[in-house]
């Protein structure tokens, strides 16, 4: 061996350590964290960009004359009182499509109907198959389904609907697969602060509202969808690279990091495909059902303002397309902020024992949904006050992201060895909200948006959401359920997986802070 091929093989070792020690500085844990962030980015791009192109879509429905009301019917007209002077104008977009509100409401609501029936599906499949490969199927399922929307809108309404239903039933098996990783690759001290890489999907339904807003303005709502579709099947690669399903598969992973993990990840993890889903528990859990319902609250709150925002906006305040997109993604933009806020404010109180665990998921509970709830219910008496509109809004839409320190964190607690399946069971009740929130919209409404209506909507989201948190107040508890652990003799010991040989681990201890359920 020569001189100059001693110093290509001294500058590949150099290389390499310097790529190691790189790899060193970055744990595998905060590639995870950005995978989930971006992931949940671009899902829900992909499942919420048709909500603002439905503003330039769908044309715009007359107005009914029979109207008993006709003062206060829309705020960019005027009014017969006289009292009242608005600054915009009717909106001059013309949609593409002759849709009436039941067809945008099929088409709004389609992906939800099998979202619904495919989270049981997703718990199961990544009991079977792994996170890594059910999230990843999922997004490009429904990255290539965004791709054909453009030519489908332009054969029939009817192909849209299936392509969002086959959306739907993709994206059903994201949520199941991820709550199932969190518990097997993040500590339980560090759990609460992951779960505000879910809120990337606020981020990217803020995004997309923004970046979709000025597209379709200049350019027109074909190129959302061919984008958003493009974005996902790029995220799809870097997925596959980067995400593995156990730490100790993890080619990257350093030594110290891996006893971090096996260290702090809890006694009561254990290899769930060794075990048999106890369904029967789960479904009959007053906890598990606690945390379905008042979700269901949330839901309904937060896609009263996802899927019908930008069309509350255009008909009775009469914004523009871009003005529509940049002020329905604003609140949720700055709610990936407000959820790391709220995420660090719960781990600090618990690692403080300034209150109990349960009493933290309660009071954060009701902070994104009881707060939320009753101001939606003022939008529908602020008339055309714009601004303070606007602002009350904004607080809404940005509150609702504590949730993920209060019942979504609590799916965790209270049986990490099937976060997934209790999440798949939980979802399938409170998702439901999110056809059910958009098909009693548009029941309301009948192609005749005016104020009025629109006051009838947020006094039944203030409703629901208020209602169904009192479940949540009464049921709901962080404590561990008794059978997360089917393996545990006399419910005194612990069993968890060895990472260096998949045998399982027995620590016996007695745990006081377990329930029943």
């Amino acid at each position: 061996m020569d001189l100059q091929d001693n110093q290509i093989l001294g500058m590949e070792k150099k290389h390499k350590l310097c790529f190691r020690s790189i790899q060193d500085m970055i744990p595998a844990r905060a590639v995870l964290y950005l995978m989930s962030f971006s992931g949940f980015l671009v899902s829900f791009m992909m499942r919420t960009d048709i909500n603002i192109a439905m503003v330039a879509m769908a044309k715009m429905r007359p107005r009914s004359e029979n109207s008993s009301n006709l003062t206060e019917l829309y705020c960019y007209t005027s009014v017969t009182n006289g009292t009242q002077s608005f600054e915009d104008q009717k909106p001059t977009e013309e949609g593409e499509f002759n849709w009436d509100s039941t067809v945008q409401s099929a088409i709004l609501g389609s992906f939800y109907w099998c979202y619904i029936l495919s989270q049981v599906v997703g718990g199961v499949l990544t009991q079977r198959f792994g996170t890594k490969t059910v999230f990843g199927f999922s997004q490009l399922t429904t990255a290539i389904a965004s791709l054909l929307i453009p030519q489908a809108a332009s054969l029939h309404y009817s192909a849209v609907v299936a392509l969002r239903s086959l959306q739907g039933m993709a994206s059903g098996l994201t949520w199941p697969a991820m709550y199932a990783l969190v518990g097997i690759w993040i500590p339980s001290n560090e759990r609460t602060r992951f779960m505000s890489s879910f809120q990337g999907f606020s981020f990217g339904i803020g995004l997309t509202y923004m970046v979709c807003g000025f597209i379709i303005g200049n350019y027109g709502w074909r190129v959302v969808f061919y984008m958003n579709g493009s974005l996902g099947v790029a995220w799809c690669l870097l997925w596959w690279l980067l995400a593995f399903d156990l730490p100790h598969k993890h080619p990257r992973i350093t030594r110290r990091e891996l006893n971090y993990i096996n260290a702090n990840i809890g006694e009561n993890i254990i290899n769930t495909k060794d075990l048999k889903v106890p369904w029967c528990s789960i479904m009959t859990s007053i906890p598990a059902w606690s945390i379905g319902i008042t979700t269901f609250g949330r839901i309904w709150v937060h896609y009263t303002f996802i899927i019908y925002g930008p069309s509350y906006m255009k008909t009775i305040l009469g914004f523009s397309i871009q003005k529509n997109g940049f002020m329905n993604g604003a609140p949720f933009l700055c709610s990936y902020l407000s959820s790391v806020v709220f995420c660090y404010a719960a781990d600090f109180i618990i690692a403080r024992n300034l209150m109990s665990l349960t009493n933290v998921r309660k009071m954060f509970t009701a902070i994104s949904q009881v707060i939320p709830g009753l101001l939606v219910l003022t939008i529908g008496y602020l008339g055309c006050q714009t601004t303070l509109i606007l602002i009350i809004w904004f607080v809404a839409v940005t509150l609702i992201t504590a949730s993920y320190a209060g019942a979504m964190a609590n799916v965790v607690d209270i049986a990490p060895n099937f976060a997934g399946h209790i999440l798949a069971f939980a979802q399938t009740i409170h998702m439901s909200a999110s056809f059910l929130s958009p098909l009693a919209a548009a029941i309301m409404l009948q192609d005749n948006p005016t104020l009025e209506r629109w006051r009838r909507i947020f006094a039944v989201t203030a409703c629901v959401a208020c209602g169904t948190y009192v479940m949540y107040q009464f049921g709901g508890t962080a404590k561990e359920q008794v059978w997360n652990n089917p393996n545990r003799k006399n419910n005194s010991g612990s069993v968890r997986v060895s990472p260096e040989n998949n045998q399982l681990i027995v620590n016996n201890k007695t745990d006081p802070e377990r329930g029943d359920g």
